[in-house]
């Protein structure tokens, strides 16, 4: 089974990054880190977590700032979808150079289409493609918990206005690959609380 530790980092965006571990091997990854994080190394290593990757949701640079910090300090591959790889590299591509700050990011590692699936130690984790706020977007899922980067969040959507935003395509990502997951999932998204698919059906305005 899986456990978690969330982490707000990056406070101009509060994005929300995970450590996530199975309890059993504690075997471990880093979902978005947003930026360097001496506190949240020192809690790796207290805890003995094995960190085998760092993933990306998707390429914005409010996701990615960690990424060389971890890679170098743990020694372990980055993985995005295959869309979102060339933000890595670009500050103008993820966006970082328009935000006052640049980020560069180490090439990825693992590269993932649609439907990847993975052992994290005993736990199967399974990565799907939800396209519609960056082209290669992706959410994380072992059951009961989804990590949905900026697909969706508590009564909300991820934005579609920037460069490989499209509405229609995050409308049918979130029916198609996250509203058919079971009700009681908890939604654990890139910025802001946490919620469930049931809730997010009966009161997201957005979808």
């Amino acid at each position: 089974m899986l456990k978690y530790k969330k982490y707000s980092l990056l406070e101009m965006f509060e994005t929300n990054t995970y450590l996530v571990w199975d309890n059993d091997t504690l075997e471990g990854i880093v979902i978005d880190p947003a930026a360097p994080c001496e506190s949240l190394k020192q809690e790796i290593i207290s805890l003995n977590i094995k960190l085998t990757y760092i993933f990306n949701t998707h390429g914005h640079g409010d996701h990615i700032g960690g990424n060389e910090y971890f890679h170098k300090e743990f020694n372990c591959p980055i993985g995005i979808h295959t869309f979102d790889s060339e933000m890595l590299l670009n500050a103008s591509l993820n966006l970082s150079s328009f935000m006052d700050f640049n980020v560069a990011s180490p090439i990825a590692g693992l590269l993932f289409n649609d439907n990847y699936i993975f052992k994290l130690g005993q736990t199967t984790v399974e990565v799907f493609h939800t396209p519609g706020h960056t082209r290669g977007g992706i959410v994380i899922y072992s059951k009961p918990y989804l990590f949905t980067g900026d697909t969706i969040f508590y009564r909300s959507v991820g934005r579609t206005d920037l460069p490989g935003g499209d509405t229609k395509e995050l409308t049918e990502s979130i029916k198609k690959k996250i509203f058919t997951l079971p009700p009681d999932t908890i939604i654990l998204p890139g910025h802001g609380p946490s919620s469930t698919i049931e809730k997010e059906i009966s009161e997201n305005p957005y979808v």
